[in-house]
């Protein structure tokens, strides 16, 4: 039986992912390894893993995150001045979903989604 996933994405600075998921949008660290890393915040785990030769302009990386209460969290994300994808500011969708996005520093994009 699935009953989880743990999205894997590429990083070329590992010092960067830890700060801005940790600093920007509240994830703590589960594991550090030498060039493996993972992140965790409420019920979710992203983990990371090295790739210093990215080129962040051909990075697909992405991750669509479920969310309740998606506006106190796009809130609090703009109260701390964390950069949203200009092309997705929190709108709904014809889906049926609330969603928003960003990209880390590496242009893996994140999208928050909530149903409505």
């Amino acid at each position: 039986m699935l009953n989880t996933v743990c999205p894997k994405l590429p990083m070329r600075d590992k010092a960067q992912t830890l700060a801005y998921y940790t600093q920007q949008l509240g994830f703590s660290m589960v594991s550090d390894f030498e060039a493996y890393l993972i992140l965790q915040k409420d019920n979710i785990e992203i983990h990371f893993f090295e790739f210093k030769d990215l080129n962040p302009s051909e990075n697909y990386g992405q991750v669509y995150i479920r969310c309740n209460d998606i506006d106190g969290f796009y809130q609090s994300l703009l109260n701390n001045e964390v950069a949203i994808h200009p092309n997705s500011p929190l709108s709904l969708k014809p889906w049926g979903q609330k969603e928003f996005a960003l990209l880390d520093p590496d242009n893996n994009l994140l999208t928050f989604g909530e149903g409505v």
